[in-house]
């Protein structure tokens, strides 16, 4: 595992597990820093900036910088911006997450006349205005997409329900299924990943927790993938998945103590 020039992490459940570092990540990290690999820390929480990412992983001892970052609101802004330039847009998504596609440029629909995309992500206030409003724009023909499919969150208390809830009501009133998909496993975030690291496929290493995102969208990619039995997955579910990972770790610290067998 130490030849790889480029390491995309997941966090939940990879790096920290709500505000407690794993075990063995910041050895980790810091190791392969000093190797001068390039690393890219990739989440698909929409519930938080990149900024507060950073400065949640400064007050964990893990030194990166904003380019270190990616989330789905990074990936959605790049897509409406290509794909629907002067679109006014629905949100239904937690305040931080207008505020970085206004903060870009994206303008915020009033009416579901004038809408012409609607936005679903996690939103922990979801309700049926919400629903209502998205209804009425996709009939009057917005184009629909969503950050991430995740279904849940872990959390140190247990998992939560994540943005798959408000992705199932609107395909439960619609009739429609959304396939365009931001957050892992969506080609458009693993391309997104490279071009920042600069780097193709063969060259990185994904690593995460979950098989049906991070393992999915790495193996579609093309990068080797690493599974780590931290967060939401468990060994008996890698027995039955179609997305089999190249390794198998306990934690992602397995990456560091590799370096002392090779």
């Amino acid at each position: 595992m130490q030849h790889y020039l480029g390491y995309i992490f997941d966090l939940d459940g990879t790096v920290y597990l709500g505000e407690e570092l794993i075990d063995g990540a910041l050895e980790t990290i810091q190791y392969l820093q000093s190797e001068n690999k390039k690393l890219l820390f990739l989440t698909n929480k929409t519930i938080d900036s990149r900024e507060n990412y950073v400065d949640k992983l400064a007050k964990l001892g893990i030194r990166v910088g904003l380019e270190n970052l990616l989330n789905p609101a990074l990936v959605t802004i790049h897509y409406l911006q290509e794909h629907h330039p002067g679109a006014k847009v629905y949100i239904i998504g937690e305040e931080i997450l207008r505020q970085e596609l206004v903060s870009n440029g994206i303008q915020l629909a009033n009416s579901p006349e004038e809408t012409d995309v609607v936005v679903v992500s996690w939103d922990r206030d979801f309700h049926y205005e919400h629903l209502d409003f998205a209804y009425q724009s996709i009939k009057r023909g917005a184009a629909v997409i969503a950050t991430h499919p995740d279904r849940t969150c872990p959390m140190p208390g247990g998992d939560i329900p994540d943005v798959a809830g408000m992705i199932g009501a609107i395909e439960g009133i619609t009739g429609q299924k959304i396939s365009i998909i931001m957050g892992k496993p969506s080609i458009l975030t693993a391309t997104t990943a490279l071009n920042i690291l600069q780097l193709n496929a063969d060259q990185c290493l994904m690593v995460g927790d979950r098989l049906e995102t991070d393992i999915r969208m790495g193996r579609d990619a093309g990068m080797s993938t690493g599974l780590v039995l931290t967060g939401i997955t468990g060994q008996d579910d890698v027995d039955t998945t179609a997305y089999k990972p190249s390794y198998i770790m306990h934690s992602i610290y397995d990456i560091l103590k590799a370096s002392n067998t090779d």
